[in-house]
Protein backbone atom coordinates (compact mmCIF):
# COMPACT_ATOMS: atom_id res chain seq x y z
CA UNK A 1 0.00 0.00 0.00
CA UNK A 2 1.14 3.49 -1.12
CA UNK A 3 0.47 5.37 2.69
CA UNK A 4 0.93 8.48 2.35
CA UNK A 5 -2.29 9.68 1.82
CA UNK A 6 -3.72 8.91 5.24
CA UNK A 7 -2.43 12.03 6.63
CA UNK A 8 -4.99 14.36 4.69
CA UNK A 9 -7.93 12.50 5.59
CA UNK A 10 -9.10 11.47 2.09
CA UNK A 11 -10.95 8.53 1.36
CA UNK A 12 -8.98 5.23 1.03
CA UNK A 13 -8.26 3.39 -2.25
CA UNK A 14 -8.56 -0.26 -3.75
CA UNK A 15 -7.44 0.54 -7.26
CA UNK A 16 -7.55 -2.88 -9.74
CA UNK A 17 -6.33 -2.93 -12.93
CA UNK A 18 -4.19 -5.72 -14.43
CA UNK A 19 -1.90 -3.02 -16.65
CA UNK A 20 0.82 -2.38 -14.75
CA UNK A 21 1.35 1.29 -16.29
CA UNK A 22 -1.88 2.79 -15.69
CA UNK A 23 -1.65 0.82 -12.02
CA UNK A 24 1.64 2.68 -11.51
CA UNK A 25 0.52 5.89 -12.29
CA UNK A 26 -2.84 6.18 -10.58
CA UNK A 27 -1.95 4.84 -7.61
CA UNK A 28 1.45 7.31 -7.22
CA UNK A 29 -1.00 10.41 -8.73
CA UNK A 30 -3.27 9.53 -5.96
CA UNK A 31 -1.47 8.92 -3.45
CA UNK A 32 0.32 12.36 -3.89
CA UNK A 33 -3.09 13.83 -4.04
CA UNK A 34 -3.33 12.35 -0.49
CA UNK A 35 -5.06 9.27 -0.90
CA UNK A 36 -4.29 5.81 0.61
CA UNK A 37 -3.62 3.53 -2.19
CA UNK A 38 -3.90 -0.45 -2.00
CA UNK A 39 -3.31 -2.14 -5.24
CA UNK A 40 -4.55 -5.35 -7.03
CA UNK A 41 -3.70 -6.45 -10.29
CA UNK A 42 -6.68 -8.79 -10.59
CA UNK A 43 -10.19 -9.32 -8.97
CA UNK A 44 -8.89 -12.85 -7.05
CA UNK A 45 -6.44 -10.80 -5.42
CA UNK A 46 -8.40 -7.90 -4.27
CA UNK A 47 -11.33 -9.95 -2.88
CA UNK A 48 -8.83 -11.91 -1.14
CA UNK A 49 -7.32 -8.41 0.64
CA UNK A 50 -10.98 -7.31 0.92
CA UNK A 51 -11.74 -11.03 3.07
CA UNK A 52 -8.38 -10.91 5.29
CA UNK A 53 -8.50 -7.33 6.19
CA UNK A 54 -5.75 -5.77 4.40
CA UNK A 55 -7.69 -3.25 2.65
CA UNK A 56 -10.80 -1.71 4.15
CA UNK A 57 -11.44 1.03 1.09
CA UNK A 58 -13.74 3.50 0.88
CA UNK A 59 -13.76 3.88 -2.98
CA UNK A 60 -12.72 1.19 -5.08
CA UNK A 61 -11.26 1.52 -9.00
CA UNK A 62 -11.73 -1.24 -10.90
CA UNK A 63 -10.63 -1.63 -14.28
CA UNK A 64 -13.43 -2.61 -16.27
CA UNK A 65 -11.52 -5.75 -18.88
CA UNK A 66 -9.71 -7.77 -16.09
CA UNK A 67 -8.24 -11.47 -16.64
CA UNK A 68 -10.46 -14.03 -14.61
CA UNK A 69 -13.16 -12.73 -12.66
CA UNK A 70 -14.42 -9.58 -13.65
CA UNK A 71 -17.35 -7.51 -15.02
CA UNK A 72 -20.79 -7.86 -13.50
CA UNK A 73 -19.85 -11.02 -11.55
CA UNK A 74 -16.95 -8.84 -9.76
CA UNK A 75 -19.06 -5.84 -9.00
CA UNK A 76 -21.34 -8.69 -7.15
CA UNK A 77 -18.08 -10.42 -5.33
CA UNK A 78 -16.96 -6.95 -4.55
CA UNK A 79 -19.90 -5.59 -3.09
CA UNK A 80 -19.81 -8.28 -0.28
CA UNK A 81 -17.58 -6.87 1.57
CA UNK A 82 -18.78 -3.58 2.92
CA UNK A 83 -20.14 -0.25 1.44
CA UNK A 84 -17.23 1.20 0.03
CA UNK A 85 -18.22 2.94 -3.73
CA UNK A 86 -17.41 0.97 -7.28
CA UNK A 87 -16.27 2.64 -9.94
CA UNK A 88 -15.12 1.31 -13.17
CA UNK A 89 -12.58 2.82 -15.02
CA UNK A 90 -11.34 2.20 -18.61
CA UNK A 91 -9.92 3.56 -21.40
CA UNK A 92 -13.23 3.11 -23.83
CA UNK A 93 -16.71 2.99 -22.84
CA UNK A 94 -17.63 -0.35 -21.12
CA UNK A 95 -21.25 -1.76 -22.02
CA UNK A 96 -23.97 0.15 -20.38
CA UNK A 97 -24.76 -3.28 -18.38
CA UNK A 98 -21.17 -2.87 -16.72
CA UNK A 99 -21.83 0.53 -16.08
CA UNK A 100 -25.23 0.39 -14.78
CA UNK A 101 -23.85 -2.13 -12.20
CA UNK A 102 -21.19 0.44 -11.04
CA UNK A 103 -21.69 3.32 -9.11
CA UNK A 104 -19.75 5.49 -11.29
CA UNK A 105 -17.38 5.54 -14.41
CA UNK A 106 -13.89 7.24 -15.28
CA UNK A 107 -12.79 7.24 -18.72
CA UNK A 108 -8.70 6.79 -18.51
CA UNK A 109 -6.98 9.12 -18.32
CA UNK A 110 -8.51 11.03 -15.48
CA UNK A 111 -7.48 12.88 -12.53
CA UNK A 112 -7.96 13.11 -8.54
CA UNK A 113 -10.23 16.07 -9.55
CA UNK A 114 -12.41 13.79 -11.58
CA UNK A 115 -12.32 10.74 -8.92
CA UNK A 116 -13.70 13.46 -6.21
CA UNK A 117 -16.51 14.62 -8.23
CA UNK A 118 -17.51 10.78 -8.47
CA UNK A 119 -16.99 10.30 -4.56
CA UNK A 120 -18.91 13.35 -3.81
CA UNK A 121 -21.82 11.72 -5.98
CA UNK A 122 -21.81 12.95 -9.13
CA UNK A 123 -20.85 10.83 -12.00
CA UNK A 124 -18.73 11.82 -15.13
CA UNK A 125 -16.68 10.80 -17.85
CA UNK A 126 -13.81 12.45 -19.48
CA UNK A 127 -13.84 12.56 -22.96
CA UNK A 128 -10.78 13.17 -24.93
CA UNK A 129 -9.98 15.39 -28.35
CA UNK A 130 -8.64 13.41 -31.30
CA UNK A 131 -5.18 13.74 -31.49
CA UNK A 132 -3.37 15.18 -34.69
CA UNK A 133 -0.09 14.46 -35.88
CA UNK A 134 1.68 17.39 -34.49
CA UNK A 135 0.67 16.10 -30.66
CA UNK A 136 4.26 16.63 -28.39
CA UNK A 137 5.21 13.00 -27.11
CA UNK A 138 4.53 13.73 -23.44
CA UNK A 139 1.52 16.08 -22.61
CA UNK A 140 3.26 19.21 -21.70
CA UNK A 141 0.69 19.90 -18.86
CA UNK A 142 0.75 16.20 -17.61
CA UNK A 143 4.58 16.69 -17.08
CA UNK A 144 4.18 19.86 -15.34
CA UNK A 145 1.30 18.71 -13.08
CA UNK A 146 3.85 15.51 -12.40
CA UNK A 147 6.95 17.41 -11.70
CA UNK A 148 4.97 19.78 -9.31
CA UNK A 149 3.89 16.73 -6.80
CA UNK A 150 6.68 14.78 -7.53
CA UNK A 151 10.51 14.31 -7.25
CA UNK A 152 12.35 13.57 -10.74
CA UNK A 153 13.07 10.29 -9.67
CA UNK A 154 9.55 9.71 -9.10
CA UNK A 155 8.37 10.74 -12.20
CA UNK A 156 11.86 9.43 -14.15
CA UNK A 157 10.24 5.55 -12.68
CA UNK A 158 7.03 6.05 -14.31
CA UNK A 159 8.46 6.69 -17.54
CA UNK A 160 11.02 3.97 -17.38
CA UNK A 161 7.76 1.70 -16.16
CA UNK A 162 6.19 2.92 -19.31
CA UNK A 163 8.57 2.42 -21.71
CA UNK A 164 10.07 -1.29 -20.97
CA UNK A 165 6.29 -2.11 -20.70
CA UNK A 166 5.83 -0.81 -24.08
CA UNK A 167 8.96 -2.71 -25.50
CA UNK A 168 7.02 -5.84 -24.34
CA UNK A 169 3.99 -5.33 -25.69
CA UNK A 170 5.23 -3.99 -28.96
CA UNK A 171 6.73 -8.15 -29.66
CA UNK A 172 3.60 -9.04 -28.60
CA UNK A 173 1.60 -7.10 -30.92
CA UNK A 174 4.24 -7.64 -33.82
CA UNK A 175 3.39 -11.71 -33.15
CA UNK A 176 -0.49 -11.29 -33.04
CA UNK A 177 -0.63 -8.95 -36.28
CA UNK A 178 1.81 -11.68 -37.49
CA UNK A 179 -0.90 -14.66 -36.22
CA UNK A 180 -3.91 -12.77 -37.44
CA UNK A 181 -4.67 -13.04 -33.67
CA UNK A 182 -7.26 -10.41 -33.69
CA UNK A 183 -8.50 -9.79 -30.47
CA UNK A 184 -5.14 -10.09 -28.84
CA UNK A 185 -4.05 -7.13 -30.91
CA UNK A 186 -7.37 -5.15 -30.10
CA UNK A 187 -6.07 -6.47 -26.06
CA UNK A 188 -2.84 -4.73 -26.27
CA UNK A 189 -3.98 -1.55 -28.46
CA UNK A 190 -6.79 -1.34 -25.62
CA UNK A 191 -4.28 -1.70 -22.67
CA UNK A 192 -1.57 0.67 -24.53
CA UNK A 193 -3.90 3.52 -25.14
CA UNK A 194 -4.58 3.28 -21.44
CA UNK A 195 -1.68 2.92 -19.49
CA UNK A 196 0.22 5.49 -21.71
CA UNK A 197 -2.84 7.83 -21.93
CA UNK A 198 -2.62 8.16 -18.09
CA UNK A 199 1.35 9.16 -18.34
CA UNK A 200 0.53 11.72 -20.80
CA UNK A 201 2.02 9.84 -24.02
CA UNK A 202 -0.19 11.09 -26.68
CA UNK A 203 1.76 9.82 -29.32
CA UNK A 204 1.76 6.39 -28.14
CA UNK A 205 -1.57 6.53 -26.86
CA UNK A 206 -3.37 7.67 -30.05
CA UNK A 207 -1.72 4.55 -31.43
CA UNK A 208 -3.04 2.41 -29.02
CA UNK A 209 -6.41 3.68 -29.46
CA UNK A 210 -6.19 2.54 -33.28
CA UNK A 211 -5.51 -0.36 -32.77
CA UNK A 212 -7.85 -1.50 -30.49
CA UNK A 213 -10.83 0.57 -32.83
CA UNK A 214 -9.33 -1.44 -36.11
CA UNK A 215 -8.05 -4.43 -34.97
CA UNK A 216 -9.79 -6.19 -37.60
CA UNK A 217 -7.83 -4.38 -40.11
CA UNK A 218 -4.48 -5.76 -39.81
CA UNK A 219 -2.74 -4.27 -42.70
CA UNK A 220 -3.06 -1.18 -41.06
CA UNK A 221 -2.45 -2.20 -37.71
CA UNK A 222 1.25 -3.89 -39.05
CA UNK A 223 1.44 -0.06 -40.06
CA UNK A 224 0.61 1.74 -37.12
CA UNK A 225 3.11 -1.06 -35.42
CA UNK A 226 5.76 0.49 -37.01
CA UNK A 227 4.52 4.05 -35.69
CA UNK A 228 4.55 2.60 -32.63
CA UNK A 229 7.59 1.73 -32.63
CA UNK A 230 8.90 5.17 -33.79
CA UNK A 231 6.47 6.80 -30.94
CA UNK A 232 8.01 4.41 -28.37
CA UNK A 233 11.99 5.85 -29.42
CA UNK A 234 10.56 9.09 -29.64
CA UNK A 235 9.63 8.54 -25.64
CA UNK A 236 12.76 6.92 -24.75
CA UNK A 237 14.87 9.77 -26.11
CA UNK A 238 12.48 12.53 -24.34
CA UNK A 239 12.95 10.16 -21.22
CA UNK A 240 16.88 10.01 -21.33
CA UNK A 241 16.79 14.71 -22.33
CA UNK A 242 14.30 15.12 -19.36
CA UNK A 243 15.14 12.89 -16.47
CA UNK A 244 18.98 11.44 -17.24
CA UNK A 245 19.83 8.26 -15.21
Amino acid sequence: MLGIGKEKELPTILLIDDDIVSREVIATVLTLHGHAVHTADNGEAALEMLASGVASPEAILVDAQLPGLSGIALLKQLRKHGAAGIFLISGSQPPEGLVAAADGFLLKPFGPEDLNRLLAGRRTSKATAPADDAEPVVSPETLAQFRQIMNPSTVREIYVTLVTDLKKRLVALENAIATGNKDEVRRLGHAIKGGCGMAGAQQVARLGEFLESKSDQLDNCATALQELYTATGKLERMLEKEFPA
